[in-house]
């Protein structure tokens, strides 16, 4: 590899341990601190359900991490022909690093940060490990766990990241409660409810602020440019922002002459780019930028759907049934 690839690798492993330091930080000191045992989503929610039935049933403790790294293994072994080699890769590079700090992390804290303020510690947390979670799967890592199912799911569905982790981490959440409820003869549903509440919090924000980051990094806008030098504009986007022009022809309605409108579509992280480069040529082009919803095609995201077999009859809810009499 060149220079420049091997920095962007470089870039991006050290993005992955960031984030994954995030997370385990926001884990370790804010959430699994709490008095009233907080569990969440994904395999840091699994690996405290595994330590309460282990404590309850046989009198002992596992480590979050040799939970974390155990079935990491096991999920990844499934995953390798849908998410793909690098995926699966950079998954394990992950796995190896969230097991290491949450193993380093855990003995580190042993009460919250912020005393008496469970709620505050809890949302300090939902937002640490969601910030790590986006920022991992920006630089197309993974923490492991629920992510790759959520990564598998969005692989084969328009279902988001953060709403496949919703699904999955739900069951997470709500199978403690009936943990506690089977392994403690004393327990009262009652007394439960604080940590569900706070368990669900995380449970929406951690998706929330991952998709946040991950869609911050897709979003996408259009330029309408209008130039007399629309030439020199068209080719130096081309050339210098990779991103292509479409010319469309147009009117002056006050000047009744005929001008030329570049089009353009770029992600948003582009846009400072592509104003750059039109002030360099013409500082007086009149420029509209606008917010797209989603753009699809070579360069861009890529439509996920089921295609109709032939042969298949068209369903729509509002169209009548061709077969059917009218009256």
């Amino acid at each position: 590899m060149n220079r420049p690839k091997v920095w962007l690798f470089a870039k991006d492993y050290l993005m992955i341990i960031f984030g994954i330091s995030l997370y385990a930080l926001g884990f370790c000191a804010f959430i699994a601190t709490a008095p009233d045992k907080v569990v969440i989503g994904g395999m840091a929610g699994l690996s405290q359900v595994v330590d309460m039935i282990t404590w309850g049933c046989f009198g002992f403790h596992v480590p979050y991490s040799v939970t974390i790294f155990t079935v990491n293994v096991i999920m990844l072994a499934l995953a390798w022909k849908i998410v793909g080699r690098t995926f699966v890769i950079r998954t394990l590079f992950g796995v190896v690093v969230i097991s290491l700090l949450i193993g380093l992390f855990q003995p580190m804290f042993h009460s919250q940060p912020v005393e008496g303020q469970t709620f505050m510690n809890v949302i300090i947390g939902a937002v640490l490990c969601g910030l790590g979670i986006g920022m991992v799967f920006v630089h197309n890592g993974s923490t492991g766990g629920t992510d790759i199912v959520a990564a598998v799911a969005s692989k084969k569905s328009n279902v988001s990241i953060g709403r496949a982790m919703i699904y999955f981490d739900f069951s997470i959440i709500g199978s403690s409660l009936v943990l506690k409820f089977l392994l403690d003869s004393e327990f009262n549903f009652a007394d439960g409810v604080p940590a569900l509440v706070y368990g669900l919090i995380t449970l929406f924000v951690v998706p929330f602020l991952a998709d946040m980051m991950i869609n911050t990094n897709r979003q996408a806008v259009q330029f309408t440019i209008f130039s007399p030098k629309w030439e020199e504009i068209a080719t130096a986007i081309n050339n210098e922002a990779q991103r292509g022009c479409t010319v469309l022809n147009g009117m002056g309605w006050y000047s009744k002459q005929e001008v030329k409108v570049l089009l353009v579509m770029c992600r948003k992280i582009e846009s400072v780019t592509i104003f750059r480069i039109i002030k360099s040529i013409d500082q007086d082009a009149f420029i509209t930028q606008a917010q797209v919803n989603g753009v699809y095609g070579k360069g861009f995201d890529e439509i996920k759907l089921r295609m109709r077999r032939p042969g298949e009859p068209i369903e729509h809810p509002n169209l009548p049934d061709p077969t059917s009499k009218i009256v």
